[in-house]
This record gives structure tokens, C-alpha cells and sequence, in this order.
């Protein structure tokens, strides 16, 4: 991963491009200008054939230089830096501040391509791009720009338990818009894998992940939730904020709607709705995750996450907290 300063000051995390998908991507741009110049070459002889020598030499100069050389910085300078050779295999040539290249970029890249990949068969540019962190060659050197891959896979997201009922539009005043892009990825990761933490640990990253989120929303943490049922309220407020924002007003997660009125049915997939659908299916069974109090041999410790099923306090003891209609609970449970 390479990390990128623009000069807006922001830091960009772009992923350059390895020396097999590069060499795959100039292969295939050599045999599409091979075959264009094998064929704009058949149709000079044929046309040129009552000319002299020296004309026919001055013009297989020119079809070289117009197809193998003026083609690609051509093709690079109006796709912004996408030939068809990396338009398959993913990759795009950027500037080293991350923008677009122009055409002084593709001119300087392709003049120093025919020295360092037609004349020498690419073994200058193999060194080049082995030698180099980035795996830049001499012509991306020269000319100020890094040859980046746009698909990136991304992996099957985990399963972020819903807040409790209790918590729902709780949040719906907070200010988001100063919450950085590598907090939410931390509180998500973190909501995922809760369950697979320590207890003692998961209490104390949560806390620390609540208290960075309290700061940049201006708003204190509430001391009446649990510091992980607090994130898990705020990423499903997020949510229902960006699906309101992409489909209007509608029903969104657990909450209730926020829509005044009666309006068309919209199902919801993974928090986000989804107009016209039909209802999603209910997710697999998650192993449930509370974080009331925990009974513990030294003593209850409020707030740790436990697995199993969760209670709530009633006159009678303690019951199973299950609400109405006989379904079962989210895992969270409003603190004693």
C-alpha cells in the first residue's frame, strides 16, 4: 500500500501495480498496435506502390511512429491514463499526487517506452520496475506518475449485531460529518468481532472506540449505555442517515421510520432500504452478544460483553428478555 499527499493536503492509499499485471497489461496493448500497424502498413504498400523507395522508407517511418508510438500516448492522454491493455486487467496510470494525467505525462511516458520496452524488449522496464518501491519504470520516473490497480477485492463483510430497541433515533441529533472514514472501519471491525474478544479486552477497546467517537461528534458518550451498544446505535444512525439520503424517507433497520405518513412498503437488506423489494430473509443465527452485567465469582462487572442470553430485571427475578410477539431479543439489553 502506498500512501499518497494530494495538494489539498489529504492522504490517499492506492495499491501499485505489480510487474505480472503491468507486463500483462503491455502485452496486450503491443498486440493491438502490432496488428493496427501491420495492417496500416499493407494498406500503405498497396497504395504506395508507384512511389520510389525513399518515399515508401518515409512512410513506414511514419505509420511506425504514428501507431506505436503516437497510439498509446493518444489512447492514454483521452482515457486519463486507461489504455486497453489496462482497461482489462484493471490498472490506470495516475500523476504522483493522485490526479489525472495529461497529455505531457502519456508524451513522456511514450517516448521513453520505445526505449525502454520496443528497443530493448522490456528488459529495461522489467530492472526499472523490480529496482523501484513502487514498481515504477524509468518512464513513469521521468514523468511524475505511478501506474495504480482499481480493483482491489474486497472480502465478505462480517455480521454487525443491531443496537437494542431501547436505543432506537436516540442519536438522530448527533453531528456525523467530522467522523474520520478509519473510525468507522475500526467501530465496524470491532462490532464484528466482539465476540470473539476477551471480554476485559473488548470492554476497553470499546470504551476507547466511544470515547474517539465522542470526540469528534462534540457530544459525550451517555454513562447510561454500555460503551458497545453506543457504537452500534450510531453506525445503524449513520446508516439510516446515507439510506434516507440515497431513497428518502423510509424504514431503515431496527428504528422506527422516520416518514410521516403512510408511504409504499421498502424492505431493508443490511440496513439499508430498498424501494419495491420484497422483504429480505432473516439473517443466519449469530451467536448473541450482550452487554448488561455479567455474573462473575468477584463480582458483577457492568457492561462487559458476555455470550449466551441476555436478561432484564423484573419484580419477579430476573427473566429472559424477549419483547413482545415472542421473538427474540437483539443481544442488548438496556443497562440495570
Amino acid at each position: 500500500m502506498s500512501e499518497l499527499v494530494t495538494g489539498e493536503a489529504v492522504a490517499l492509499e492506492l495499491r501499485p501495480a505489480k510487474l505480472p499485471s503491468r507486463a500483462l497489461a503491455v502485452l496486450i496493448d503491443l498486440i493491438v498496435a502490432v496488428v493496427v500497424y501491420i495492417t496500416v502498413t499493407v494498406a500503405l504498400v498497396a497504395a504506395s506502390a508507384s512511389l520510389d523507395d525513399a518515399a515508401q522508407v518515409a512512410l513506414s517511418i511514419a505509420a511506425f511512429l504514428l501507431v506505436l508510438v503516437g497510439g498509446p500516448i493518444a489512447v492514454e492522454t483521452l482515457s486519463h491514463g486507461r489504455s486497453l491493455g489496462k482497461l482489462a486487467v484493471g490498472l490506470r496510470v495516475v500523476r504522483d499526487d493522485g490526479g489525472p494525467i495529461r497529455f505531457r505525462h502519456a508524451l513522456v511516458r511514450g517516448a521513453i517506452g520505445v526505449i525502454e520496452i520496443l528497443m530493448t524488449f522490456g528488459v529495461v522496464a522489467c530492472i526499472a520496475s523490480l529496482v523501484s518501491a513502487r514498481g515504477r519504470r524509468l518512464g513513469d520516473v521521468f514523468a511524475g506518475t505511478l501506474v495504480v490497480r482499481e480493483r482491489i477485492p474486497v472480502g465478505p463483510s462480517g455480521f454487525v449485531p443491531p443496537p437494542p430497541p431501547w436505543l432506537a433515533g436516540r442519536f438522530s441529533g448527533l453531528d456525523l460529518s467530522a467522523v474520520p472514514d478509519g473510525l468507522w472501519l475500526a467501530i465496524r471491525q470491532y462490532l464484528t468481532r466482539m465476540h470473539q474478544l476477551d471480554p476485559q479486552v473488548g470492554w476497553t477497546m470499546a470504551q476507547r472506540l466511544a470515547s474517539d467517537l465522542a470526540a469528534h461528534t462534540g457530544t459525550p458518550a451517555p454513562q447510561d449505555v454500555p460503551p458497545g451498544a453506543y457504537l452500534a446505535a450510531v453506525v445503524q444512525e449513520r446508516q439510516a442517515r446515507e439510506a434516507r439520503r440515497a431513497y428518502g424517507s423510509g424504514t431503515t433497520g431496527t428504528g422506527p421510520s422516520h416518514a410521516s405518513g403512510p408511504g409504499p412498503a421498502v424492505a431493508v437488506q443490511g440496513g439499508y432500504p430498498y424501494p419495491g423489494a420484497q422483504p429480505a430473509a432473516p439473517p443466519s443465527p449469530q451467536p448473541p452478544v450482550s452487554y448488561g452485567v455479567e455474573a462473575a465469582p468477584g463480582g458483577a462487572r457492568p457492561g462487559v460483553p458476555v455470550e449466551g442470553p441476555s436478561y432484564e430485571k423484573s419484580s419477579e427475578g430476573p427473566r429472559p428478555a424477549v419483547p413482545p410477539g415472542g421473538r427474540p431479543a437483539s443481544g442488548f439489553v438496556p443497562p440495570a
